[in-house]
Protein backbone atom coordinates (compact mmCIF):
# COMPACT_ATOMS: atom_id res chain seq x y z
CA UNK A 1 0.00 0.00 0.00
CA UNK A 2 3.00 2.60 0.76
CA UNK A 3 4.30 2.00 -2.61
CA UNK A 4 1.43 2.77 -4.24
CA UNK A 5 0.82 5.75 -2.35
CA UNK A 6 4.54 7.11 -3.01
CA UNK A 7 3.45 6.08 -6.83
CA UNK A 8 -0.08 8.10 -6.53
CA UNK A 9 2.10 11.01 -4.70
CA UNK A 10 4.94 11.05 -6.96
CA UNK A 11 2.63 11.42 -10.04
CA UNK A 12 0.57 14.46 -8.29
CA UNK A 13 3.97 16.12 -7.66
CA UNK A 14 5.23 15.28 -11.08
CA UNK A 15 1.82 17.12 -12.64
CA UNK A 16 1.97 19.77 -10.09
CA UNK A 17 5.55 21.00 -11.32
CA UNK A 18 4.91 20.39 -14.76
CA UNK A 19 1.66 22.71 -14.29
CA UNK A 20 3.57 25.21 -12.57
CA UNK A 21 5.14 26.06 -15.73
CA UNK A 22 2.51 26.53 -17.87
CA UNK A 23 1.49 30.15 -18.18
CA UNK A 24 -1.79 29.74 -18.65
CA UNK A 25 -2.59 27.42 -16.20
CA UNK A 26 -0.43 29.67 -13.76
CA UNK A 27 -1.00 33.17 -14.50
CA UNK A 28 0.95 35.62 -12.82
CA UNK A 29 2.63 32.57 -10.10
CA UNK A 30 -0.89 31.54 -9.12
CA UNK A 31 -1.69 28.36 -10.09
CA UNK A 32 -5.53 27.52 -9.46
CA UNK A 33 -5.63 30.85 -8.50
CA UNK A 34 -5.22 29.94 -5.03
CA UNK A 35 -1.31 28.85 -4.71
CA UNK A 36 1.70 30.83 -5.58
CA UNK A 37 4.32 29.19 -8.07
CA UNK A 38 7.88 30.09 -9.44
CA UNK A 39 10.78 28.10 -10.88
CA UNK A 40 12.00 27.06 -7.67
CA UNK A 41 8.83 25.31 -5.99
CA UNK A 42 7.68 23.94 -9.58
CA UNK A 43 11.55 22.43 -9.81
CA UNK A 44 11.03 21.32 -5.78
CA UNK A 45 7.43 19.41 -7.06
CA UNK A 46 9.10 18.13 -9.68
CA UNK A 47 11.68 16.51 -7.59
CA UNK A 48 9.73 15.00 -5.05
CA UNK A 49 7.82 13.83 -8.33
CA UNK A 50 10.25 11.91 -9.50
CA UNK A 51 11.73 10.62 -6.06
CA UNK A 52 7.80 9.71 -5.07
CA UNK A 53 8.18 7.48 -8.39
CA UNK A 54 11.39 5.86 -7.75
CA UNK A 55 10.99 5.12 -4.19
CA UNK A 56 7.63 4.13 -5.21
CA UNK A 57 8.71 1.30 -7.91
CA UNK A 58 11.57 0.53 -5.55
CA UNK A 59 10.59 -1.26 -2.45
CA UNK A 60 8.35 -0.22 0.65
CA UNK A 61 11.30 0.81 2.57
CA UNK A 62 12.32 3.38 0.33
CA UNK A 63 8.59 4.18 0.07
CA UNK A 64 8.70 4.79 4.00
CA UNK A 65 11.48 6.97 4.07
CA UNK A 66 10.44 9.15 0.77
CA UNK A 67 7.34 9.56 2.95
CA UNK A 68 9.43 10.72 6.19
CA UNK A 69 11.94 12.55 4.38
CA UNK A 70 9.42 14.72 2.76
CA UNK A 71 7.16 15.20 5.74
CA UNK A 72 10.21 17.01 7.11
CA UNK A 73 10.88 19.01 4.16
CA UNK A 74 7.09 20.23 4.11
CA UNK A 75 7.10 20.66 7.58
CA UNK A 76 9.93 22.63 7.73
CA UNK A 77 8.58 24.66 4.30
CA UNK A 78 5.18 25.21 6.55
CA UNK A 79 7.12 26.22 9.61
CA UNK A 80 8.87 29.32 7.79
CA UNK A 81 5.88 30.02 5.99
CA UNK A 82 3.78 30.82 9.16
CA UNK A 83 6.73 33.35 9.80
CA UNK A 84 6.96 34.96 6.27
CA UNK A 85 3.50 34.46 5.28
CA UNK A 86 3.92 36.31 2.07
CA UNK A 87 7.46 36.15 0.63
CA UNK A 88 10.06 34.01 0.15
CA UNK A 89 11.51 30.68 1.63
CA UNK A 90 15.30 30.44 1.75
CA UNK A 91 15.14 33.72 -0.49
CA UNK A 92 14.06 31.57 -3.56
CA UNK A 93 10.49 29.79 -3.12
CA UNK A 94 7.33 31.83 -3.34
CA UNK A 95 5.09 31.59 -0.02
CA UNK A 96 1.87 32.53 0.61
CA UNK A 97 -0.33 31.59 3.52
CA UNK A 98 -2.43 28.57 1.01
CA UNK A 99 0.83 27.61 0.22
CA UNK A 100 1.77 27.40 3.98
CA UNK A 101 -1.40 25.40 4.96
CA UNK A 102 -1.05 22.93 2.22
CA UNK A 103 2.50 22.10 3.02
CA UNK A 104 1.29 21.38 6.58
CA UNK A 105 -1.58 19.05 5.24
CA UNK A 106 0.99 17.40 3.58
CA UNK A 107 3.42 17.53 6.46
CA UNK A 108 0.99 15.96 8.84
CA UNK A 109 -0.26 13.15 5.97
CA UNK A 110 2.84 12.33 5.28
CA UNK A 111 4.22 11.19 8.53
CA UNK A 112 0.90 9.47 8.66
CA UNK A 113 2.27 7.52 5.96
CA UNK A 114 5.97 7.28 6.94
CA UNK A 115 5.79 5.99 10.20
CA UNK A 116 1.87 3.39 10.06
CA UNK A 117 2.98 -0.05 9.67
CA UNK A 118 2.28 -1.90 7.08
CA UNK A 119 1.63 -6.07 5.82
CA UNK A 120 4.36 -5.33 3.33
CA UNK A 121 7.99 -6.53 3.32
CA UNK A 122 10.44 -3.65 3.51
CA UNK A 123 12.01 -5.18 0.36
CA UNK A 124 10.67 -6.85 -2.07
CA UNK A 125 11.86 -10.32 -2.75
CA UNK A 126 13.74 -11.06 -5.99
CA UNK A 127 12.37 -14.31 -7.98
Amino acid sequence: MVKTLANLFGAVFLLIGILGFIPDLAPHGMLVKTFQVNTALNLLHLFAGVAGLWCGLSSGLAAKVYFRFFAAIFGLAAMMGFFASHGLLLGRIINNRADTWLHLGFAVLFLLFGFAPTQEPAISQLI
